[in-house]
């Protein structure tokens, strides 16, 4: 698809093409100062949509977007009603209504691919992000595609992981994870026990105020509107092995397989194969695709069709995201 193929189908001063030949990540940006982006994604939307199916991200630059409110503001143009973050996996801020930090992460870390939420028994199928503060090293926000990753699974382990699902056991606290209080936004416990039966999430209290909880879920899932089936599990992030080696020796010594922050096993609660969980994060970083973020530029991302990880940085960053289409999980497998 050429640039001249895209732009013709869009309405206002903008050109476009995709970063990637797959095509994957179409870069639209802006030829007129002073556009608002809101306004231009509410007057192309049908076609937007189109496009976010067919390339799975959109990155908006160039646009005026010049506030968190502004993102807000974009976010719901394509999506009225944005999403809150229950079940937190990291922390965050809510700096708008709606619009949050992304992972407040050591900038040294770096952060894996992955769906987000995709842990969770229901999850946003669509994400956006906002270059408020770039950092001025690193700090990129990598996608991949997973046309391009999923078929390079090896059969044999796909089918593993479709018949059982991915056990995900996690606890909570202020010595080993984030405490169940910042998770589930709340201090009331049986409000917690609550949302744990709703979402058939195992749950036990543990000393003083721990919290372990236990729960299948699927290993893949399908496209609402294409009907791809795709890879969507958190199994190579949440792995023990993924940990520094040191960090994960020290935490199965002390606290065994099912006591360290987060683990995953096959849904039978057979443990994964180290070689397994690195294959598949291999096969994401292979299939990367990168750039620098710019103030102001507006990232969209399909939760099914693209992953999304982030880079190590120095100096200040101030990335923001927002959710929207709230999907709710379809079994196993």
């Amino acid at each position: 698809m050429t640039a001249h193929d895209v732009r013709t189908r869009f309405t206002g001063p903008v050109t476009a093409a995709p970063l990637d030949p797959e095509p994957f990540l179409l870069r639209i940006e802006a030829t007129a100062p002073g556009l608002r982006l809101d306004e231009w994604i509410r007057a192309n939307r049908a076609q937007l949509g189109e496009e976010l199916d067919r390339h799975a991200a959109l990155l908006f630059r160039g646009f005026s977007v010049d506030s968190p409110e502004e993102f807000g503001a974009a976010a719901r143009a394509f999506s009225p009603e944005l999403l809150d973050y229950l079940e937190r996996a990291a922390p965050r801020t809510e700096i708008a209504d709606k619009v949050f930090t992304s992972t407040e992460l050591s900038q040294d870390q770096w952060i894996a691919f992955h769906h987000e939420m995709s842990y969770s028994h229901n999850w946003p199928g669509k994400l956006y992000f906002y270059g408020d503060r770039p950092s001025r090293t690193g700090g990129a926000t990598p996608v991949a595609s997973e046309r391009a990753v999923f078929p390079r699974i090896p059969a044999e382990l796909r089918e593993r992981f479709q018949r059982h699902g991915v056990c995900y056991v996690r606890n909570y606290g202020p010595v080993l994870d984030i405490p169940w209080q910042v998770v589930f936004q709340t201090t009331d416990r049986a409000e917690v026990e609550a949302y744990c039966r709703a979402s058939h999430t195992e749950f036990e209290w543990v000393g003083e105020d721990g919290l372990r909880t236990r729960a299948v879920r699927q290993a893949v899932s399908r496209h609402p509107r294409t009907g791809e089936t795709v890879w969507f599990n958190h199994a190579h992030l949440w792995h023990v092995s993924a940990l520094q080696p040191e960090v994960a020796q020290y935490l199965l010594g002390a606290y065994g397989p099912e006591g360290v922050p987060r683990n995953a096993f096959y849904g039978d609660g057979t443990p994964l194969e180290d070689e397994a969980v690195a294959l598949i994060g291999k096969l994401y970083e292979d299939s990367a695709v990168s750039f620098p973020w710019q103030r102001g530029d507006v990232l969209v991302v399909d939760n099914y069709l693209a992953t999304h990880a982030r880079e190590p940085f120095r100096g200040d960053r101030r990335i923001l995201v927002a959710m929207s289409d709230l999907q709710v999980g379809r079994g196993l497998g």
